[in-house]
């Protein structure tokens, strides 16, 4: 099970390569995975940048509870959530979750769980950069 927070562009199609290739072979029946990208609007507005802060330390451990909190739940065998910290632009790549396990009913539930848990419950601050050069913070997360 692990946590990456980037401060840099990552690819995600590279990030669930290595996690799936570090798996035991045929141990894995299922994965599922969900990529989040950086969108050019919000509110209403059109956004070119976006600055993501967050808390060291504590937004790590938070993200590690997510994922053990996917592991009681659900009968999973590995689990990944890497997620984008500094200076996005939109269609950058935010946060990648993937989970494996045995049967896709696991893998489906706890990698949508994972991304819905971390919206919710990880330290993470949003100051979008709109095209008209005003600055805000987003106060809330935009509904699944």
């Amino acid at each position: 099970m692990a946590v990456q927070l980037e401060s840099l562009p990552f690819d995600p199609a590279a990030e669930l390569a290595r996690f799936e290739s570090s798996l035991p072979v045929g141990s894995v029946g299922a994965s599922a995975s969900f990529v989040g990208t950086m969108r050019n609007h919000n509110e209403g507005d059109e956004v070119t940048a976006m600055m993501l802060e967050h808390y060291p330390g504590m937004t790590e451990k938070q993200l590690e509870e997510v994922i053990a909190d996917a592991a009681q739940r659900w009968d999973i065998i590995d689990a990944l959530i890497v997620h984008r910290t500094g200076n996005i632009t939109p269609g950058d790549p935010i946060v990648l979750t993937a989970v494996c396990s045995a049967h896709r009913a696991a893998a489906f539930d706890a990698c949508r769980f994972l991304m819905e848990a971390l919206k919710s419950r990880a330290t993470f601050w949003k100051k979008e950069t709109l095209a008209n050069g005003q600055q805000r913070w987003v106060e809330n997360n935009t509904p699944g």
